[in-house]
């Protein structure tokens, strides 16, 4: 466990618990390219009912054309989905920092496999977060992972 959270990290998170307090899944991220963040968001799938509306998705739309990723870092408190695995690879994202895999390992190793670096700060902050949501709403963590 690595206890040590950077800024873009902590702005991660802070996009999770704004969307917890829409009322939707705790899941931020950040995209950050030459030290500066160029794309926040989070997961709103419930509050928008759109279902690809993930966090790097959210994420990524808020940023706009970047036109190239390369030198971008992806910050998501959750590992990505497929989804969200398939975009860093599509867009060439060449790292990935999550804050936690425990609740849901999601697309590691594809990322891995395409060499992106992947970097997971197993974070408490994060996994409990995730915990709690998920024992407080399976239903909708099901519907939101594929498995309802």
């Amino acid at each position: 466990m690595n206890s040590t959270i950077d800024d873009f990290m902590k702005e991660a998170i802070f996009e999770a618990k704004k969307g917890l307090a829409e009322g939707g899944i705790p899941i931020g991220s950040v995209l950050v390219k030459d030290g500066m963040i160029i794309g926040r968001g989070h997961n709103k799938r419930v509050q928008e009912e759109d279902p690809i509306l993930h966090a790097e998705i959210d994420c990524l739309r808020n940023a706009g054309r970047v036109g190239s990723y390369k030198g971008c870092v992806l910050y998501s408190t959750l590992m990505p989905c497929y989804l969200c695995t398939g975009a860093v690879i599509q867009f060439n994202i060449q790292k990935v920092i999550v804050g936690e895999s425990r609740t849901f390992p999601g697309g590691r190793e594809l990322m891995v496999k395409r060499g992106v670096d992947v970097i997971d700060l197993d974070l408490d902050e994060c996994v409990d977060m995730m915990e709690k949501f998920i024992s407080e709403n399976p239903k909708l963590w099901d519907e939101d992972i594929g498995e309802l």
